[in-house]
């Protein structure tokens, strides 16, 4: 969901960058940004955007007039859906940008697709998080699945998405059981060995506030050594988790990437690998995952990969982002990048 650390524009009181233009003829100027209907308004038109304290990296979308299309507040927070000519509908959550029409494909299909092709015959899964009803999509375009368990704890966010998203229907698949409930308690109450792959699409666990302060979410618990354990034991021997584990372009989630594989490998986990993928409409362009493994032999061979993807595309489920070759070349990373997370080479 919430896929990256930074601080919603819709709160900032200060001029901001703006670049209009096309390539190789473009202007920067500074735009004082004002509120309107809870969004920040440059050069007259809304946009939802967020600053990224860190770095002092500023990223906006212009939305259509006609914009919120949906704004108000569940149990647990803000949940907005803005509208873009060009990005499609945005589900935007606390001020934070979670997915956009135009790219959800890329984020989602990375996260369901590496891990149901690792394993070689995945049958029941778990999903936890990811509200927004599309990594659940995703992993139901694979034949072999049997059951999936979908846990969230907001139903104001599926409610929403069921209505303004066209993968909204994923939860009318037999095969799938909605859990209104606590991840880490849901997964903590699971028998031992309860499923072949677990995807968890969660918010981030931590933030930083206009002070350039970090803030620790209330998800920081699923990224705790006590939550790992319990995904271990919930596997099955040869079974595969992956979870949304940020972007390597910000110092403090470099930092914690090294820190959740050291994690990740003490709980029981055999192996451990940081995927990078694309997405515009993410501050940096680039956010990652985990793939985790309990047993680091186990998995599926290039052919039988492409197999299942023919299968897939013949049956009119095929993807737009995920092709089998990305599922060896997207852990090929920038030489720094693996230093920091591996080690020295």
């Amino acid at each position: 969901m919430a896929k990256h650390g930074c601080f919603p524009s819709v709160l900032l009181s200060l001029a901001v960058l703006f670049t209009a233009g096309l390539l190789g003829g473009r202007s920067h100027c500074y735009v004082e940004a004002s509120e309107e209907d809870g969004l920040t308004v440059e050069y007259g038109r809304k946009v939802v955007g967020e600053f990224m304290t860190e770095t002092g990296f500023y990223q906006s979308i212009m939305v259509n007039d006609n914009s919120p299309l949906v704004n108000f507040r569940s149990k647990y927070q803000d949940i907005q859906v803005h509208e873009s000519s060009y990005y499609g509908k945005i589900l935007v959550l606390d001020g934070v940008v979670q997915l956009t029409e135009r790219d959800a494909d890329s984020y989602n299909e990375m996260m369901a697709h590496i891990p149901m092709m690792a394993h070689s015959a995945p049958k029941r899964v778990l999903v936890v998080g990811g509200g927004d009803g599309m990594v659940l999509s995703e992993v139901l375009k694979h034949p072999m699945v049997e059951h999936v368990d979908h846990v969230d704890l907001d139903e104001g966010v599926i409610n929403t998405c069921k209505e303004h998203f066209s993968w909204g229907k994923a939860w009318d698949d037999p095969r799938v059981t909605l859990h209104i409930a606590d991840g880490a308690a849901f997964v903590r109450d699971a028998p031992a060995g309860s499923y072949d792959v677990i995807v968890q699409d969660s918010s981030d666990p931590s933030s930083w506030d206009e002070n350039g302060q970090e803030v620790i979410l209330p998800s920081s618990v699923l990224y705790s050594e006590y939550h790992l354990k319990n995904l271990v034991r919930a596997l099955s021997p040869h079974g595969v988790f992956n979870f949304q584990a940020e972007t390597f372009q910000l110092p403090s989630d470099l930092k914690g990437i090294s820190e959740w594989r050291d994690m990740v490998l003490e709980v029981g986990f055999e192996s451990a690998q940081y995927g990078s993928l694309t997405i515009s409409s993410y501050p940096t362009g680039q956010i990652g995952f985990l793939l985790c493994k309990k047993c680091s032999k186990s998995g599926s061979s290039t052919e039988d990969v492409e197999h299942r993807f023919r299968e897939m595309v013949q049956a009119g489920t095929g993807t737009t982002y995920y092709q089998p070759k990305l599922q060896k070349s997207s852990f090929d990373l920038p030489l720094w990048v693996e230093k920091s997370i591996y080690g020295e080479l």
